[in-house]
């Protein structure tokens, strides 16, 4: 049996919640177009987000380790990967658009620099006098002008739900765009987006922590939420194998997951939302984990900040990767003329600073190492 758009579309309003977003009743997009004939809206956007040359590079730029430390840590393709599996996971229990929530996921962070949040702090930095660079906004810059893949318009062309969802992008690393509705609470799907990005990389970034070495199991069963979840899964920090680590990650994520999706169907129905429009006008995010989970997991994302993110051999890094595109960055500006051509056309359009940040932020982990070699390392003649 064929399945067209429109039988997708009638599906959609067989089987989700009165309060998800709907394909059909999209508020469209930016640039007129005809939507595909066995897609949906989201789905299209989806499918869009995968064939950018932004996630592609995605696979070679850091989550917490840089690319090169190893082939077993996630980089940021990978978290990506996780965040929309947590995203479908949790829509599907409320009964949510999956297909918009995965695509948030996937997008979410395709503007993030090379060697992580060290990056973003660095071109922030650089571009301090002329708007400094959030990774948020520079992922709506991919979507809306820097991807060139159509002939009738700049970006992707993107749902405004999906837009949404990107500019309204919320954990502990990413601030909102205060520009967008800031009165109104983002869709549901994009809320899940926001909780699936913090579970995701409490539960797998504590995975390579404790494969690295940077973390040790007598460390972590210090925290509450750690300690009893080995306790209930009669793990012993003293004896502690592989199959241990990947069980405690495995628990910790259905743990977490589960919470979120009992708390969050018990706010909705307490704050009476029926409609998309309801809960844009709740005044309060209605998604994540309730108040008796959500202090043990802040407390497991301190101690990750003071133990795992400012472990010394990350902090080497991250002064590492300032050094390594400040000084590129000045190296461009001294002399141009070193630029390619498809970053010098830009100019004109964004002005040469920014168009080098914009150069800067697109390189992958490898790619900036073998860009400062080649303007640096004496033997390097290329």
């Amino acid at each position: 049996m064929l399945t067209d758009r429109l039988q997708l579309e009638a599906n959609e309003h067989k089987v989700l919640a009165p309060y998800a977003s709907f394909a059909a009743e999209s508020r469209g997009r930016l640039h007129p177009e005809d939507e595909s004939a066995r897609r949906t809206a989201y789905q299209k956007d989806r499918d869009r987000v995968i064939h950018t040359t932004a996630f592609r590079r995605l696979e070679y730029k850091t989550q917490v380790f840089a690319n090169m430390e190893g082939d077993h840590y996630r980089t940021r393709l990978t978290h990506t990967l996780e965040v929309a599996q947590v995203a479908r996971a949790v829509s599907r229990a409320l009964g949510l658009n999956e297909d918009l929530a995965e695509t948030i996921a996937l997008a979410h962070d395709l503007g993030h620099p090379p060697f992580g949040h060290a990056g973003e702090k660095a071109l922030n930095d650089l571009a301090a006098d002329f708007g400094g660079f959030d990774h948020n906004k520079q992922t709506l810059r991919i979507v809306t002008r820097l991807e060139r893949r159509y002939e009738d318009f700049p970006g992707l062309n993107l749902t405004w739900e999906t837009l949404e969802g990107i500019m309204k992008h919320e954990t502990e690393y990413d601030l909102p765009d205060a520009e967008w509705e800031p009165d109104k609470e983002a869709g549901l799907e994009a809320q899940v987006v926001n909780i699936a990005d913090e579970l995701a990389y409490n539960a797998h970034d504590l995975d390579d922590g404790l494969r690295s070495g940077h973390l040790t199991p007598q460390q972590i069963s210090e925290v509450p939420v750690i300690r009893d979840l080995m306790a209930e899964l009669k793990l012993d920090a003293g004896n502690f194998s592989d199959g241990d680590r990947y069980l405690l990650v495995r628990e910790l994520l259905g743990l977490m997951i589960d919470d979120a999706v009992e708390h969050t169907a018990r706010e909705i129905s307490s704050a009476g939302i029926k409609t998309v429009a309801d809960v844009r006008q709740a005044g309060r995010k209605l998604v994540g984990n309730s108040p008796e989970l959500a202090p043990q997991l802040r407390e497991l994302k301190q101690f990750l900040f003071e133990n795992f993110y400012w472990h010394y051999r990350l902090i080497r890094m991250t002064m590492k990767a300032n050094h390594i595109l400040e000084r590129i960055y000045r190296a461009y500006l001294e002399t141009p003329a070193m630029l390619p051509p498809s970053v010098l056309q830009h100019e004109n359009e964004r002005g040469l600073n920014r168009a080098v940040i914009d150069y800067l932020a697109g390189m992958t982990d490898r790619y900036v190492g073998q860009e400062y070699q080649r303007l640096f390392a004496p033997d390097v003649l290329t």
